[in-house]
């Protein structure tokens, strides 16, 4: 596992130089220039080449002049990077890292109980309609999960905050000053994930249902919730570790959405505001962050793979 875990570790290094020089040239060369998107089009020469200094963007683009050829805008940049600094906050006049830094937490706080509460809960009735599968709570759970799949996340949101906040008075509709703040967030986006997620989850339990062992186990007189908890359950983890590890990238970028409709000073947040004050350093930092993170728990979930299932050979 440690020549496995060393040869992932080597072959994402030329696709982690793709991400960076990808997302140098969408945000320095494609997007423009970043003084006129700013200053707007009828900045003074003066104000764009003080602009143009302050932020290094009078720099030559790839390749500096005789003497500091290294001296340019993209090797500064990956330079930077390297040193964990993501350039300087055009809106906030700030550190990137530091906007950033601010939001992480209240981002994990909104979406890590909404990844571990819709789990556990989509997985709980996954487990229950393959215990009763074909019968009248599996259909009903089917029927339930297809309605909200059905119905456009912002109407939970809206309705969420309409009946629950403003009529009947049980949440807090906007802001982060406490643990309350986030109840209706995250019930709305537990609620809202069961569909896609207990659907996924039932599909991989029945996978497991009918394979041999399963059959064996009945015929040796298990009880059906041991085999269901013990074996089905745990062989059903290599699909559901995947889904899962889909969305862990995601609990560090926030969560647009519900950020946005409630007040919630997270990644999410910070990157809409980023985009419409094109504050284009904070929003490749966000998307830079992002595709590293990805590649980070793509490794490591195939990792998790030979743990869970010992058939599985890292080769």
């Amino acid at each position: 596992m440690f020549r496995y875990a060393l040869r992932r570790i080597a072959e994402a290094v030329p696709t982690t130089i793709g991400i960076l020089v990808l997302s140098f040239l969408l945000f320095n060369v494609v997007g423009g220039s970043p003084a006129e998107v700013i200053l707007g089009k009828n900045a003074t020469a003066e104000s764009i080449a003080a602009f143009n200094h302050k932020y290094g963007y009078d720099k030559p683009l790839v390749v500096g002049e005789k003497g500091s050829r290294l001296d340019s805008q993209f090797f500064n940049f990956m330079f930077d990077l390297a040193k964990g600094d993501f350039g300087i906050s055009t809106e906030y006049d700030e550190p990137v890292a530091s906007v950033l830094a601010r939001g992480v937490g209240p981002s994990l706080s909104l979406t890590v109980p909404i990844l571990v509460g819709g789990t556990v809960i989509a997985l709980s009735l996954a487990l229950l309609c393959a215990a009763f599968r074909g019968g009248r709570v599996d259909n009903a759970v089917l029927v339930g999960s297809t309605v909200l799949m059905s119905v456009n996340y912002v109407v939970w949101i809206l309705a969420g905050q309409y009946f629950l906040s403003y009529k009947a008075g049980l949440f807090p509709v906007w802001g982060y000053e406490s643990a309350a703040y986030l109840a209706l967030p995250v019930l709305i986006g537990v609620f809202s994930s069961l569909g896609p997620d207990v659907r996924f989850y039932r599909a991989a339990v029945l996978d497991e249902i009918n394979k041999p062992y399963v059959r064996t186990a009945q015929s040796k007189g298990l009880s059906r919730a041991r085999i269901l908890l013990v074996h089905v359950l745990r062989n059903s983890l290599i699909p559901v570790s995947t889904y899962i590890s889909l969305s862990i990238p995601f609990l560090f970028t926030g969560s647009l959405m519900l950020e946005t409709f409630f007040g919630i000073p997270g990644l999410g947040s910070v990157s809409i505001n980023a985009i419409h004050s094109s504050d284009m350093a904070v929003v490749r930092a966000v998307v830079v962050l992002g595709a590293l993170l990805y590649q980070v728990v793509n490794m490591l979930t195939d990792l998790l793979y030979a743990w869970l299932d010992p058939r599985v050979r890292l080769g």
